[in-house]
């Protein structure tokens, strides 16, 4: 049994691993973009690969624990929430990836009126990273509600970004390539912001027993008395 618990520790240390690099790739990714920081875009390129060795490496050490121990209840919930915020990080992993990518392009030409809200959006899907890792770690319910809320509120800057830049595009007909690059930077943000709340639901399931997945807001205050232990 002890053998099992120090297993689920270094289970949780692998993904601590991932959360820091993937956390990590987000950040230089919108850096890129925002401060036109070569370096940070090349920094998430070359990271990315170590990204997708480590998902390998939890899936195949959750798996095992999975077939070995046959665990239950918490110990359960826990390895599968693993396996599915494993999965996450890596796509966020390579949502930055692609914003990387974008960034370079968008170096090459020269910066288009205001980058719109990019700035905002990322300032909000960076918090919602960095609370939905964080309610990860210290197994607590109510930051990863948190998260849950801000999501509505990244969707609607998607959107309102969405319209400007195609109204730009309409009377900057020269400048499409870099609005179209645009597009796609608030489109990968939007789609982390999503991934961040798949670790939130996740870490309600590992913490709580309880599933928030399609529900409404008013939901995620699910009554206590019905969680399970």
């Amino acid at each position: 049994m002890r053998h099992f618990v120090e297993e689920l520790d270094q289970l949780s240390n692998m993904l601590l691993e991932m959360c820091s690099f993937v956390e990590s790739a987000v950040q230089r990714s919108i850096s890129a973009v925002t401060e036109k920081d070569l370096y940070a875009a090349e920094e998430v390129l070359s990271n990315e690969a170590r990204i997708n060795q480590i998902e390998i490496e939890i899936d195949d050490f959750a798996i095992s624990l999975l077939a070995l121990h046959q665990p239950m209840a918490a110990d359960l919930r826990l390895i599968v929430a693993a396996l599915k915020i494993n999965t996450d990080l890596e796509r966020m992993g390579d949502l930055a990836e692609s914003i990387a990518h974008r960034a370079k392009s968008l170096m090459e030409a020269p910066m288009i009126k205001p980058m719109v809200d990019i700035p905002h959006i990322a300032g909000l899907v960076q918090s919602m990273v960095r609370k939905s890792l964080d309610a990860f770690v210290q197994r607590d319910a109510e930051l990863a509600r948190s998260v849950l809320a801000s999501d509505t509120a990244v969707d609607n800057l998607r959107s309102a970004s969405y319209h400007e830049l195609i109204s730009f595009m309409e009377h900057e007909p020269a400048s499409i390539r870099q609005a179209v690059d645009l597009i796609a930077v608030v489109r990968n943000l939007e789609r982390i912001a999503d991934h961040s709340t798949n670790i939130a639901e996740d870490v309600l399931f590992m913490v709580k027993g309880i599933d928030v997945r399609h529900h409404a807001e008013g939901r995620y205050g699910l009554d206590e008395g019905h969680e399970s232990d």
